[in-house]
């Protein structure tokens, strides 16, 4: 499956320059593992994290100007690092699958005389040496809205530079006087869109095509219970969407078309919720579509209104791990509210599952402050975000700690460690 290795982001709301897993710069770090959890107290910018993932996946979908504005974000100038100038800076290091060679994305969004956000640097390029002098074989570079693009497999070798992009301008001049490469001069009549999203439609770029298709698939959860109790229009729908509004949809579905992966989710929250042994939808007259649970113990169903949250929840998580054609990254914020703490280790058993146990998984991401899901995890996967002493976020993986490996190698649950502030002891 593909995976992120590393994500970097600069200048964006309390994350000034925050990065996890490898950079362009220190390819030789671990990479992110396939289950990851960030950590840290109310107000450290966790919710910021996970929204970088969401506005890198909008700037994509809708262009920068819409992405800046959506959900509440308040345009660029709110968005960007508060005294901070220059623009909001990503780095994404990928893989399309396991034996492939690592592919860096740079992108940089900055301001135009209006005030208005436009796309001032893209880069696309593939490594095929940790330790190597900088050189990369590069797919795309975009400044401004004029830049190069090769298509085919492989790019031009040439060396790109660090991440703030300094020679990017000679470089674009020097692949266009490079024959050998055959670079094809890019005009973007709309700098407020994605190179990669424009590119990333024509075939005879894959490489671009593939990236655009990793962003486009991600899926963000914003699920809320109360969205679950709406009454859509019948219709079997294939994927949950964000706020899960379309629960019972997916439920038509994969009764009609994987019966044997629905019956696997109703025995696992069959074990987790004791009772529950059926979960159907009705048709109402009007063509709105019920989600119903069935007890042993009641002749009559339960509707999902009538339902806790965390059943709801939990419910939906199961059903999307199952999806047939599961995304290859999955991002949730606080997957905990709403669930018994002692269904937090199952939980975070049935993400890693998802995450490492199949070829087609998905790598999980999640934000949490809560001990008990923490104390299922390994060091490796859990990062520590704090807020520095100017006001910033910094993070750090908790595996880098040598005394924090110890003590878990020990015995001592990761939770409890960071409960008792052992983790973030400021």
């Amino acid at each position: 499956m593909a995976m992120i290795e590393g994500f970097r982001v600069k200048n964006f709301g309390v994350l000034r320059d925050v990065g996890l897993g490898r950079r362009l710069s220190h390819l030789d770090v671990a990479p992110l593992t396939s289950m990851t959890a960030v950590i840290g107290k109310n107000g450290v910018g966790k919710s910021t994290l996970f929204d970088a993932f969401g506005f890198l996946a909008d700037a994509l979908k809708f262009g920068v100007d819409e992405a800046c504005d959506s959900r509440e974000r308040g345009g660029f100038r709110r968005l960007r690092s508060q005294g901070r100038d220059g623009p909001i800076r990503y780095e994404v290091v990928y893989r399309e699958h396991g034996s492939a060679v690592p592919i860096i994305y740079t992108l940089a969004i900055d301001e135009d005389g209006t005030g208005r956000p436009f796309v001032s640097r893209e880069l696309l390029a593939q490594s095929p040496e940790w330790q190597s002098s900088g050189h990369s074989f590069t797919f795309l570079m975009v400044e401004n809205g004029e830049g190069v693009v090769w298509a085919g497999e492989s790019g031009l070798d040439v060396d790109a530079g660090d991440d703030n992009g300094e020679k990017l301008s000679a470089l674009i001049i020097h692949a266009l006087s490079d024959e050998s490469g055959e670079p094809e001069k890019v005009h973007l009549e709309d700098t407020r869109r994605l190179a990669v999203a424009t590119l990333g439609s024509l075939k005879q770029h894959p490489r671009i095509v593939a990236f655009r298709r990793f962003i486009e698939a991600w899926y963000l959860s914003y699920f809320t219970p109360d969205a679950a109790r709406g009454l859509p229009r019948a219709g079997p729908q294939r994927h949950l969407n964000m706020h899960g509004d379309n629960l019972g949809n997916v439920v038509q579905f994969m009764q009609r078309r994987h019966p044997d992966r629905f019956r696997s989710v109703l025995t696992r929250i069959a074990d987790r919720i004791p009772g529950i042994h059926r979960i159907d939808t009705e048709r109402t007259p009007d063509g709105r579509l019920l989600l119903r649970f069935n007890d042993r113990g009641f002749e009559d169903p339960f509707y999902a209104r009538q339902m806790s949250d965390g059943t709801l929840k939990l419910f939906a998580y199961l059903l999307l791990l199952e999806d047939p054609d599961p995304p290859p990254f999955l991002c949730i914020e606080e997957p905990e509210n709403g669930l018994y703490h002692k269904l937090l280790e199952t939980l975070v058993q049935e993400f890693r599952a998802r995450a490492t146990g199949q070829e087609l998984g998905s790598q999980v991401f999640v934000t949490t402050h809560q001990p008990y899901l923490v104390d299922a995890l390994d060091p490796e996967e859990v990062w520590i975000l704090e807020k520095g002493e100017d006001g910033f976020a910094c993070i750090r993986r908790a595996s880098d700690d040598p005394t924090i490996v110890n003590m878990v190698a020990e015995g001592l649950p990761l939770g409890g460690l960071w409960y008792s502030d052992y983790l973030n002891p400021r």
